[in-house]
């Protein structure tokens, strides 16, 4: 399917958790995984970085606390774009 699309499959992940949907969202700077991942305690997604392996796994309230910020908040996670292992001063 276009951009990596997979319709609703189901596949168990190592911690009792079971993949419900999931997508790939790709641009010229980075490709990114989006799953939506049924777990003992309820529905989480989860966000992993393809390049990076970087991953994190957000229930509904998080997700919803997305929406409350501003631009300027997601501006400030990209002045350490790769993470915070590549500011010298967090080694």
């Amino acid at each position: 399917m276009p951009g990596g699309d997979l319709p609703h499959t189901v596949a168990p992940l190592d911690d009792d958790s079971i993949v419900e949907a999931e997508f790939t969202v790709i641009n010229e700077f980075t490709a990114v995984r989006i799953s939506k991942i049924r777990t003992p305690n309820g529905h989480r997604v989860e966000i992993r970085s393809l390049r990076l392996g970087h991953r994190v796994r957000l229930d509904p309230l998080a997700l919803e606390s997305i929406s409350w910020q501003s631009p300027d908040v997601f501006s400030h996670f990209l002045d350490q774009p790769f993470g915070p292992e590549s500011d010298p001063s967090h080694l």
